[in-house]
């Protein structure tokens, strides 16, 4: 496998059909009113960015594999959003990757904080224990969000 990290092409019905699978995913796994991804639309807000990965060890060409974006809450503080491996490339260590990526980009920025929020399911679990390992902490729900017991929020300083 080689991973590349690039701006996404939000244009492409490829990347179209990955949030789509994604959002597929987070309504199965949350119920109504707790599901925070970004759609499309937002994804293409100005205070977004969004990076996609792509395999280019395949013999048939690169294929889109995964994406992960960064929203800027202020000038120092800084939001990961739209985090998604799909299925079959996942424990590989691409949301790892990503999330390095994403970390990165934010120190570049000057961010001093990096906030997420994610699910309290079963099914975040693996989310939860990536952000964990990265030194994020369980913190009180940031920006618009407001405290739901489906929703963890998590943060820490960069």
């Amino acid at each position: 496998m080689t991973i590349e990290i690039q701006s996404a092409d939000l244009g492409t019905p490829e990347f179209a059909a990955l949030i789509d699978t994604h959002a597929t995913l987070m309504l199965s796994l949350s119920p109504p009113g707790s599901c925070h991804f970004l759609p499309m639309d937002s994804l293409k807000r100005p205070d977004v960015t969004v990076w996609e990965m792509r395999d280019w060890g395949q013999e048939d060409g690169e294929t889109l594999v995964g994406c992960g974006a960064l929203q800027q809450l202020s000038d120092t503080h800084g939001e990961v959003k739209s985090m998604h491996t799909l299925a079959r490339y996942r424990g590989a260590g691409l949301g790892r990757k990503m999330l390095e990526h994403v970390i990165a980009v934010a120190k570049e920025r000057g961010y001093d904080r990096l906030s997420l929020e994610t699910g309290s399911m079963d099914g975040f679990k693996p989310s939860r224990m990536l952000y964990r390992s990265f030194g994020f902490e369980i913190c009180p729900p940031f920006g618009d969000y407001v405290e739901d017991p489906h929703s963890v929020f998590m943060t820490r300083t960069l």
